[in-house]
């Protein structure tokens, strides 16, 4: 009996010391039941919440990007279309042989260069000060011969329009030529600027484009420009285009292939393709059964999940996945991961009595080999 009492007493013994020394033993992070014990159920902060098929639709929440109808409606400019700063050429036939316009011995007078003012204006001899921008060139002649037919009879009018430095956007980021570019004929859409501009020169799936026209920006991505025609916007004067990368990322921490803050490389991130970025669970280390993300959630959709109405801003949330589970593979591939996650992955319970045995186990060896050499 009382060798039995001192079984006991060593194995208690033995048991506290262990708990003792893993509990100062290095770690990437809290354990399984550290996570729990934070839960709003045990008086903690955060709300635990194991991924189902429920979840992972609750949660499939991602950055909506496009266009209002403000840009949408917006209708293209005429490639021909008069603006300010536009330049123009004037030809002017007279049909008399001492015009007013034309030198002796002429019929014809071309009055080249002509600029087109800030308000839009210019000046034509006995014409007087004709509103040109909003018209098209052969709108503009028409103005010009019926200002002209009260001072010579049956003028014929030819207008061209040699240049455009009023209609121009700018076009910087991640693109592979910057610069300012005139609105043509061949370029009054987005992505035929884009096009024209070299293309970008980032990956389209991480390309995000934003059009900032006046006070307002709006942002599309690239990939659902070329998908969807209607996003493929008519531009205007002055708008600035400017192409960048994705700003998304995740941060992974634990027992996975690398410890990092992550970028996006896709529109859309499932905790399975998350995990496989960084590397995948290391085997010697990870517990399958004990990955988390934490996330910031809105409270309109923190409410949905926890099947409440009494929630109030963003709240902690911590998402389990359980690899091992019949459907845990699915689960993980369904389950979205939004910016600001941060994904960790548990260490295996064994990983850290392993960890306290060498520590107990390590002091003794380094006697035994100390005890060796002093024989020697």
């Amino acid at each position: 009996m009382k060798i039995v009492t001192t079984r006991r007493a060593l194995l208690t013994g033995l048991s506290a010391t262990l708990l003792t020394a893993s509990c100062g033993l290095p770690r990437p992070g809290p354990n399984k039941r550290e996570i729990f014990a934070g839960s709003v159920m045990r008086q903690g902060d955060a709300f635990v919440v194991k991924v189902n098929d429920f979840v992972t639709r609750e949660t499939a929440v991602q950055p909506a990007l496009g266009f209002s109808s403000k840009f949408l409606n917006a209708g293209q400019l005429g490639s021909d279309t008069i603006r300010p700063g536009d330049t123009l050429s004037l030809t002017i036939w007279e049909n008399v042989d001492d015009g007013l316009l034309a030198n002796k011995g002429a019929n014809a007078t071309q009055l080249q260069q002509v600029q087109v003012d800030g308000a839009g204006y210019i000046f034509v001899p006995y014409a007087g000060r004709i509103k040109a921008a909003g018209n098209t060139p052969d709108g503009l002649r028409r103005v010009i011969t019926s200002k002209l037919d009260a001072q010579t009879p049956d003028p014929q009018v030819l207008v061209n329009r040699v240049a455009g430095d009023g209609a121009t956007v700018s076009i910087m980021g991640a693109i592979n030529g910057q610069g300012v570019y005139p609105i043509e004929r061949p370029t009054r859409t987005l992505s035929a600027m884009i096009a024209k501009a070299g293309g970008v020169s980032i990956p389209a799936e991480v390309a995000r484009i934003i059009v900032k026209r006046g006070t307002q920006s709006e942002s599309v991505w690239l990939k659902d420009l070329y998908d969807n025609p209607k996003m493929d916007i008519a531009l205007r004067n002055n708008d600035v285009i400017l192409v960048e990368k994705d700003q998304r990322a995740f941060t992974s921490l634990g027992a996975t292939g690398a410890q990092a803050r992550v970028p996006f490389e896709t529109q859309t991130l499932s905790a399975l393709e998350a995990i496989a970025t960084v590397g995948g669970l290391q085997s010697n280390l990870a517990d399958p059964t004990g990955v988390f993300v934490f996330r910031n959630e809105p409270a309109e959709i923190a409410m949905k999940v926890l099947g409440r109405t009494d929630l109030v801003g963003d709240q902690r949330m911590i998402y389990v996945l359980d690899l091992t589970e019949p459907n845990g593979m699915f689960l993980a591939r369904d389950f979205a991961i939004r910016d600001g996650d941060t994904v960790y992955v548990t260490e295996a319970p064994f990983v850290q009595w392993q960890k306290t045995l060498s520590a107990l186990t390590a002091p003794l060896g380094t006697a035994n080999t100390l005890n060796n050499l002093a024989g020697n």
